[in-house]
């Protein structure tokens, strides 16, 4: 067997359906289109998701997504960078200082990656930063403390 000897399976190709070639072919005159009314005209059809009129089903399903802008203003903190801080005080500023985080950054959390070798004060300044349960207990158990 050759290149050119190949050939499709009979029966899996059919032949391109040629209308308008005369009412001898059988698909003649209105070719398939039926007798008048818009998808019958040549460029005729409505465009694809248009239901008459109707709210179309895309834009009558609920929309998902979203960036929260709480989170544009949000950094996570690893323990063994937060050991980087100049001083036994953790809190914005400092981290701030250290360039451990952007200047637009007005919340923080810190994570447990890492190790503390040092014990430190970590001051939640109202909530601007947060601590998770791992990271606290790794921070208290070097003689660390966390203010809330």
């Amino acid at each position: 067997m050759r290149l050119n000897d190949m050939r499709p399976a009979a029966g899996s190709k059919t032949a391109k359906r040629r209308v308008g070639r005369g009412a001898g072919s059988g698909w003649g005159k209105t070719a398939t289109r039926g007798q008048k009314g818009q998808k019958s005209r040549s460029g005729g059809g409505v465009r694809p998701g248009f239901e008459g009129g109707q709210l179309p089903l895309q834009m009558r399903v609920p929309k998902f997504g979203f960036r929260s802008r709480v989170g544009l203003i949000t950094e996570q903190v690893r323990l063994n960078e937060i050991c980087k801080v100049d001083g036994d005080v953790v809190d914005l500023d400092a981290l701030k200082a250290q360039n451990l985080i952007p200047r637009n950054i007005k919340r923080v959390r810190i994570m447990l990656s890492g190790a503390v070798d040092r014990p430190l004060t970590v001051k939640a300044d109202g909530g601007a930063i947060c601590v998770t349960k791992g990271a606290r207990s790794a921070i208290e158990a070097v003689g660390g403390k966390v203010e809330d």
